[in-house]
C-alpha cells in the first residue's frame, strides 16, 4: 500500500504540478543518495511518452553549490526538470540559466518517501490555492513597501519597489520554479533596504537544524544581518555563515510567504516553508528570485503569525489572508 502512495505521489508531481506530455523534453537531475526518488519520478515521466534524461552527479557539498557543467547544459536544455538531489541547487546560476531558457522546474530538495505520500501533496488542489498566491503576488509587485511584524517581536521594513513577485502555484509556466509541496508568493527586497529585527521562532530548514528550539534574533542594518543570537541552533547557522567568508550570506533576500492549508512544520524544506501562517525571510542570493546578489549560499529563516503590510495596508495577518 505504501508503494502505490509513493507511485502516486510521483504521478501527482509529473502529471499535475509537471504537466508532463510526450512533447517534453523531461530532465531529472539527482545523486546516489536520491536515486530511490528519482526512480518514482523516472517511471511516472516514461508513463507520460516524454523523452527522460537522467543526470547523476557527484552529492554537493553544500546547499547552493553549482552543478558540474554537462548537469548545467541539461538543465537548459530542458523542457521541464525536477532535481531530487540531497542538497540544493535552486539558488544557483546554473537554474538562472535554466529558467531563463524556459524551462519549468520542479523543486525535490532532500525529497523522502514521507513527503512523496504525505497530505501536504496528495491532499492539496494546487489549483484552488492559485487565486490567492496571485493576489498576494500582485500585492506585491504593484507595491513600493513592506513591514514585516510578529508576536516574538519581529519588526523589519524593507522596500520592494519595482520588484516583481514570485508566485509560485506550484503549476509552473516555463522559467518558473515549483517547490513542491510548499506553495508560496516570495519577493525580493531592494539590496540595502531592510532595517529592524528578524525573531525566526518556526524553523530553520538547512545545515541539520530544523524545528527551532528556541528563537533566533537578528539585527538587520541596510540590508544585511549584523547580529545573531539564540542557542546551540543559532550557532550552527552563524558558524556557517561566517565560514564562507563573503558578506553577501548575510544579505537579506526573500520575504516567502506559505500558502499549502495542508502542510505542516517538521523540519524539511520543502514542507515547512509552504506551512499556512509561517512566513521566511531568505538570506543569502537573490539572484535566483530576481534580485541582484549572488553568495555562496541561501538559507530561510521561518518565523510563525506573520503580519504584513505593503504600503500601510495589512494583508495577512497569522493565516488570515485580507486581500
Amino acid at each position: 500500500m505504501q508503494k502505490e502512495h509513493l507511485k502516486q505521489g510521483a504521478r501527482k508531481l509529473v502529471e499535475v504540478n509537471g504537466r508532463v506530455t510526450a512533447a517534453d523534453k523531461l530532465v531529472v537531475i539527482t545523486d546516489y543518495t536520491m536515486l530511490n526518488i528519482a526512480e518514482y519520478i523516472i517511471e511516472a515521466a516514461r508513463a507520460t511518452g516524454a523523452e527522460v534524461v537522467t543526470c547523476i552527479m557527484p552529492i554537493r557539498q553544500r546547499d547552493g553549490q553549482e552543478p558540474p557543467t554537462a548537469v548545467a547544459a541539461a538543465m537548459k536544455e530542458a523542457t521541464v526538470l525536477f532535481s531530487p538531489v540531497r542538497y540544493s541547487i535552486t539558488h544557483t546560476r546554473a537554474m538562472r540559466a535554466a529558467l531563463d531558457s524556459g524551462t519549468r522546474a520542479i523543486i525535490m530538495t532532500a525529497y523522502t518517501e514521507d513527503l512523496l505520500e504525505s497530505p501536504a501533496l496528495l491532499q492539496t488542489d494546487f489549483v484552488a490555492q492559485a487565486d490567492v498566491c496571485r493576489r498576494i503576488g500582485a500585492a506585491f509587485s504593484s507595491g513600493d513597501r513592506v513591514k514585516l511584524t510578529s508576536p516574538r517581536g519581529t519588526d523589519l521594513t524593507f522596500s520592494i519597489e519595482g520588484r516583481t513577485a514570485n508566485v509560485l502555484t506550484n503549476i509552473p509556466e516555463p522559467g518558473q520554479l515549483a517547490p513542491v509541496p510548499g506553495i508560496e508568493v516570495n519577493v525580493v527586497p531592494i539590496t540595502g533596504s531592510a532595517q529592524g529585527r528578524l525573531i525566526a521562532d518556526a524553523s530553520v530548514p538547512y545545515l541539520g537544524i530544523g524545528v527551532l528550539d528556541e528563537p533566533i534574533t537578528c539585527q538587520i542594518e541596510d540590508g544585511y544581518i549584523t547580529n545573531m543570537e539564540g542557542g546551540e541552533q543559532a550557532r550552527i547557522l552563524k558558524a556557517d555563515l561566517n565560514s564562507q567568508n563573503d558578506r553577501n550570506c548575510f544579505n537579506v533576500a526573500e520575504l516567502g510567504v506559505g500558502l499549502n492549508p495542508n502542510a505542516r512544520l517538521n523540519g524539511t524544506m520543502l514542507d515547512d516553508e509552504g506551512v499556512m501562517g509561517t512566513i521566511h525571510i531568505g538570506i543569502g542570493t537573490s539572484q535566483t528570485l530576481g534580485g541582484d546578489v549572488v553568495a555562496p549560499t541561501h538559507y530561510d529563516l521561518l518565523m510563525w503569525s506573520p503580519e504584513i503590510e505593503v504600503d500601510g495596508v495589512v494583508i495577512q495577518r497569522d493565516q488570515e489572508i485580507l486581500i
